[in-house]
């Protein structure tokens, strides 16, 4: 992360001049991208013919995620072609999408915030409906591609992921892992929206935990027109990962003992029962000496890591003490004063 950040910094220069960033901005569009030069011009077309069509401003920032094609020349004349509109940031790697996104927000100036993907699978004519969404007071708006045009090596490990998510977290999502979206600005701006690893992904998540409010509605989906496909197994087993981790971020971050305590608890009282099985096994039925059965060692175990949770959560409390700051604990919308 600190890598994608001095990549960010040093071509912060290139993105806007004083008078263009005074500028009033409706729309900003993050498009995130690797390795997309058939797509990528396509996509800004699109954009820019259905934006106009609403009489808004607008910026388009794309994200150069390590690209090793030509994707960079023609994000380039793309600039050139538009001055004011275009902005280009150039990642000197691959970082993966959480930084790409991270990097347009710092740089978005539109009172709404869209992202999408950079490989035509994302429709455009869908931006006014995202819009007619957020003026229904939503806060952020993610799309349900549906039907989804996917093989089902990309469609059956995310539906087992989006059931997982919706069931774990209580946001009832159908694809939590939709690109496009559309944010208020307050969403982007909120100080504990605390983006690195893969979290990009649980944005509606943490966006919920702090109070917002979040919609989903279906999108049209296109198969994918040039290039490959950047998910795989891979991705999906560090999904999972990272889902553990928000779950608890967002869950338990504040009240660590309300997870270790059950955890330590149940842990010692399941060792308790198995080693008093045996003890009772051992003089009433089978007479066979204690130290020669192996589930006695289980239950001694159990009872080790019913302490060990235990403790650890008394720890998870200190730290959560010693780190308590005010702000964090509420999320205001409205203040009158």
């Amino acid at each position: 992360m600190q890598q994608s950040e001095m990549a960010i910094k040093e071509h912060a220069s290139e993105l806007a001049t004083p008078e263009l960033s005074s500028r009033h901005i409706d729309i900003t569009i993050v498009v995130p991208l690797m390795n997309e030069q058939e797509s990528v011009r396509i996509l800004f077309e699109r954009i820019q013919a259905q934006i106009n069509q609403l009489g808004k401003s607008y910026e388009i920032i794309f994200v150069d995620d390590g690209s090793t094609d030509k994707t960079f020349e023609v994000l380039k004349a793309l600039h050139e072609e538009n001055p004011g509109v275009v902005h280009v940031i150039r990642f000197r790697r691959n970082f993966g999408k959480t930084p790409g996104l991270v990097a347009g927000f710092e740089r978005a100036r539109g009172d709404v915030v869209f992202t999408m993907d950079g490989d035509l699978q994302d429709d455009p004519q869908e931006i006014p409906r995202y819009l007619e969404k957020l003026d229904e007071g939503y806060d952020l708006v993610t799309g349900w591609k549906f039907p989804r045009l996917d093989p089902i090596s990309k469609t059956f490990p995310s539906r087992i992921f989006n059931g997982m998510v919706s069931q774990l977290t209580g946001v009832h999502l159908h694809d939590i892992n939709c690109g496009f979206k559309a944010y208020r600005r307050e969403v982007i701006e909120d100080p504990h929206l605390k983006l690195y690893g893969d979290f990009h992904r649980f944005i509606p998540v943490i966006a919920q935990s702090r109070g917002f409010r979040v919609a989903e509605i279906k999108v049209t989906h296109h198969p994918r027109q040039f290039g490959v496909s950047k998910f795989g197994a891979k991705r999906f087993a560090q999904g999972l990962i990272d889902l553990m981790n928000i779950l608890f971020l967002t869950t338990f971050l504040r009240r660590p003992l309300r997870l270790f305590a059950p955890l330590g608890f149940w842990s010692f009282v399941l060792g308790v029962l198995i080693d008093l099985f045996i003890v009772l096994r051992s003089y009433f039925w089978i007479h066979e000496p204690i130290h020669q059965q192996p589930m006695l060692f289980v239950g001694i175990l159990l009872m080790i890591f019913g302490v060990q949770f235990f403790l650890a959560g008394l720890q998870s409390e200190m730290i959560r003490h010693y780190a308590f700051q005010r702000d964090e604990e509420y999320s205001i919308r409205q203040e009158l004063v």
